[in-house]
């Protein structure tokens, strides 16, 4: 591996509900990451493992920029011996979009961006574009069911997560995903996606970025993903953090 790669660190961001350990760090990736030359760094999120966990809605707008500031590389991407430095993020579902934001602020900042979990929902403002069938009494549909059993699993603030998603489903003002935004990412990008994932189609978000290769993994939803071997595999050969076994 040459030796300016493995200088460039993998930062890792987890989905909703859960946190850099049991994304991440308990199904292997760190390991691997290591064993493939490369220096892994995992960022909870705002309100999630060992972040801050406001219970006040207006809190979560700091999300990506308390991300940002915890980025081992200046946002800038310049350093104090006045070169470039870049760094690769790889995000899974709420995550992905976290890093997608990312790129777009910071273009020169992001070499190679791995999204995961993602697809047609980031195109229609974060909104899944298939429902199931709803309960009327709760409002949840299958997909809805899940994710309210994951505020309770230990270590979750169920107050906190529950602010988050009420931050989440009523912001306001300009919409972060546009062609014109999603266009100005400098990035490669990989968007990996089971055919049973709720966030719909990867090919309407791909064929907005510049720089894309998509993988589809048949018969994974969307909860399983960050332990499926095609996903792990798919990542890490893009990344360059293969291990030489």
């Amino acid at each position: 591996m040459a030796s300016i790669e493995a200088a460039i660190p993998i930062v890792f961001l987890h989905g909703f509900a859960t946190d850099t350990q049991r994304t991440w760090k308990e199904p292997g990736w760190f390991d691997l990451v290591k064993e493939g030359g490369r220096r892994a760094v995992g960022i909870d999120l705002l309100g999630h493992g060992d972040a801050d966990k406001p219970h006040e809605p207006e809190a979560y707008a700091a999300l990506v920029d308390n991300v940002i500031a915890e980025l081992p590389v200046d946002p800038t991407g310049e350093s104090k011996l006045g070169f470039q430095r870049q760094l690769d993020i790889c995000g899974y579902s709420m995550g992905a979009m976290t890093a997608l934001e990312i790129a777009i602020r910071h273009p020169n900042l992001v070499r190679k961006l791995v999204l995961a979990g993602v697809g047609e929902n980031v195109i229609g403002g974060g909104r899944r574009p298939n429902e199931g069938e709803v309960d009327a009494d709760t409002g949840l549909d299958d997909v809805g069911y899940r994710f309210q059993g994951m505020f309770n699993q230990p270590g979750n603030d169920p107050v906190a997560l529950a602010a988050l998603s009420e931050y989440r489903a009523n912001r306001s003002g300009p919409r972060i995903f546009t062609p014109e935004t999603l266009a100005t990412v400098q990035a490669e990008c990989l968007i990996v996606i089971g055919d049973e994932d709720f966030v719909g189609r990867p090919e309407p978000l791909a064929e907005l970025l510049p720089n894309v290769e998509t993988v589809i993994l048949p018969g994974v939803d969307h909860f399983g993903l960050p332990k499926q071997f095609g996903f792990i595999d798919a990542a890490l050969e893009f990344l360059g953090a293969v291990p030489d076994w």
